[in-house]
C-alpha cells in the first residue's frame, strides 16, 4: 500500500474519531439541556438529595417579619422589597437579601469616603450627600432594578403558565384523580416557576395545612388575580358541590380571554411603557456611570452652596415623575 493511501486512511480514522467524540460530547450537552427543562427547581433540588421539608423550606420564600418590628414609614417599603424578592424566585433567606441591600450601601460609602481622602479631597457636605446617593444606586438602587426586572418577567411566565396548569388539572380530575392527586400531577409536568409552586402546595398540604389556606398563600406570594379566583372556585366548590372541572374549564376560558385582551392592552400601551422604562432606568445607570468614569464632573461642583438644593430639587422631581409614570402605565384589566 502506498503512502498516499496509508495517509488517506489515517486522515479518515481521525475524522471518524473526531465526529464520535464531539457526537458523544454534543449528546450529553443536549441531555443535559433537556433533562433540566424536563424538571422544576423543586424536583431538581429533590433529586440531588435536598429532603422535602428542606426544600419547601428554600422555595416557599416565607416573610421575614423584619418589618413588623419597623414603624409605619418604613414597614410597606421593606414587605414590597419582601415581595419583590418573593417574585424573583431566588432561593436564598429574604432576611439575608434585606440584609444585603442595607448592608452593601453603607460599605460602599465608607470606601467611597475612605478613597476621597485617601486622595486629598475635602469632605464637604455636599460630597457626602452625593457620595451618599451614589453608593445607594449602586448597593441598593441597581440590584432592586435588577431584581424589579427579573420578578417581572417571573410574573409574566406564571400568567402564562396557570391556564396550561389548569387543563392539565381539569384532564387529571376527569380521569378520576382526586384533588391532591391531580395537584400532584402539575408538580411533575410542569416547568418553574408553576411546578415549584404547585409543589410547595402539595408538601404544605402533606405536612397538614389545609388546601384552601396553602393555595391562599401561594396566590398571595405572586399577587395574581387569576390564582385568587382559582382559589375561590375551590372554595365555592367545596361548600356548594357541582363539577369542579367544568367551574376550572370555564374559569381557564375567562383567564385566557383576559390574557388576550391583556395582551392587546400592553400593545397599545407599549410605547408609553418603553417609555417609562428608559425615564426610569436611564438618569440611575447614567449618573452612576458618569460619576464612575470621572468622579470629578460631579465632585468639583458639590461645594457649591447651590449643590444642595439643587441635587435635592432634582431628587424630588426624579421621584415625582417615577411615580406619576407608574400611574400612568399601571392599566388594570
Amino acid at each position: 500500500m502506498s503512502d498516499i493511501w496509508l495517509r488517506a486512511f489515517f486522515l479518515i480514522l481521525v475524522f471518524a474519531a473526531v465526529v464520535f467524540v464531539v457526537e458523544r460530547f454534543a449528546g450529553a450537552f443536549v441531555g443535559r439541556r433537556m433533562e433540566s427543562r424536563a424538571i422544576n427547581k423543586r424536583l431538581d433540588l429533590i433529586s440531588q438529595g435536598v429532603s422535602r421539608d428542606h426544600a419547601m423550606q428554600l422555595l416557599r420564600r416565607s416573610s421575614s417579619g423584619i418589618a413588623e418590628s419597623l414603624p409605619p414609614i418604613l414597614s410597606g417599603a421593606v414587605l414590597r422589597v419582601e415581595k419583590l424578592l418573593i417574585a424573583s424566585g431566588l432561593t436564598l433567606q429574604t432576611g439575608r437579601l434585606l440584609m444585603a441591600l442595607l448592608v452593601a450601601p453603607l460599605v460602599l460609602f465608607l470606601i467611597l469616603v475612605a478613597l476621597v481622602s485617601a486622595s486629598g479631597g475635602t469632605l464637604g457636605p455636599g460630597r457626602l450627600l452625593l457620595l451618599a446617593v451614589v453608593a445607594f444606586m449602586i448597593g441598593a438602587g441597581i440590584p432592586l432594578l435588577f431584581l424589579q426586572v427579573k420578578a417581572g418577567r417571573m410574573r409574566k411566565k406564571m400568567q402564562d403558565q396557570f391556564p396550561v396548569a389548569l387543563d392539565v388539572f381539569v384532564r387529571g380530575l376527569r380521569a378520576g384523580h382526586p384533588i391532591a392527586s391531580a395537584l400532584d400531577l402539575l408538580t411533575v409536568e410542569m416547568p418553574d416557576p408553576i411546578g415549584s409552586e404547585f409543589g410547595l402546595v402539595v408538601d404544605e398540604v402533606t405536612y397538614g395545612a389545609d388546601l384552601r389556606d396553602a393555595l391562599s398563600a401561594m396566590a398571595d406570594r405572586w399577587d395574581l388575580d387569576d390564582m385568587r379566583m382559582f382559589v375561590v372556585s375551590l372554595s365555592v366548590q367545596s361548600e356548594t358541590g357541582g363539577n369542579l372541572a367544568e367551574i376550572l374549564e370555564n374559569l381557564s376560558k375567562v383567564i385566557r380571554e383576559r390574557a388576550a385582551m391583556m395582551m392587546k392592552v400592553r400593545a397599545l400601551s407599549s410605547e408609553g411603557r418603553m417609555t417609562a422604562a428608559m425615564l426610569t432606568g436611564l438618569p440611575v445607570l447614567a449618573f452612576v456611570l458618569l460619576f464612575l468614569g470621572n468622579p470629578a464632573f460631579y465632585l468639583d461642583v458639590a461645594d457649591d452652596p447651590a449643590f444642595m438644593p439643587g441635587f435635592i430639587g432634582l431628587g424630588l422631581l426624579y421621584a415625582i415623575g417615577f411615580y406619576a409614570i407608574r400611574k400612568m402605565i399601571d392599566l388594570k384589566v
